[in-house]
């Protein structure tokens, strides 16, 4: 395996429950191995605009005004604290079970230390920068996926989808075959039913 480090980046949407799994999987394994990860929010609800989202439709919004906050904290505190707060607000969403939304975005704000005026960036009307992070990564990914997207030096792909989280020498097997499947070029899909839901 290479020395260099991998420049990982993971494509978000906080609402997104699998989507949270697979970012605690590559938490731990970026700590272990030491590198960084560039957290970038993209939107459910941008991806699904024109479909009926049914049950989903207040998750995508919520989802939405979460990612606007995550590009104003990158703009101001950069790709940690972006992190931190994906963390935070993810903590309180999936493992808590919380609804309230502008509660959890004033908490996660404190925890990370970031100014609480950042809230307002949650219904600011220009989405350019969402909508470009969304763009790309159903460029790099694409077509026909959703959330998580690990893109490893330029190689993107959806998923894993996983539960619960693999942890320990399990995280780290699982990391390196994914890397590895990614680099084919000709490797498009791996997929099994799901017979369990989401185990924080």
């Amino acid at each position: 395996m290479s020395e260099q480090t991998p420049n990982v980046e993971f494509f978000f949407d906080p609402i997104c429950p699998w989507c949270w799994m697979t970012s605690r999987w590559v938490h731990e394994v970026s700590e272990v191995r030491g590198f960084p990860v560039t957290w970038r929010p993209i939107s459910l609800a941008i991806l699904n605009e024109g479909r009926d989202a049914g049950s989903h439709a207040e998750g995508h919004r919520q989802g939405k005004r979460l990612g606007q906050i995550a590009i104003a904290i990158h703009e101001v505190a950069g790709d940690v604290a972006v992190g931190r707060f994906y963390t935070e607000v993810g903590t309180r969403i999936h493992p808590d079970d919380r609804d309230d939304y502008d509660a959890i975005i004033a908490e996660a704000l404190a925890a990370v230390g970031l100014d609480e005026s950042l809230a307002a960036r949650a219904d600011a009307a220009d989405d350019t920068v969402l909508r470009e992070n969304t763009d790309f990564a159903m460029a790099t990914a694409g077509p026909d996926v959703g959330v998580p997207i690990i893109s490893v030096d330029g190689n993107a792909f959806f998923g894993p989808v996983v539960t619960p989280a693999p942890a320990g020498d399990a995280a780290l097997r699982l990391w390196d075959g994914m890397v590895m499947a990614a680099s084919v070029p000709g490797f498009y899909e791996l997929k099994r039913g799901r017979t369990a839901g989401p185990q924080f």
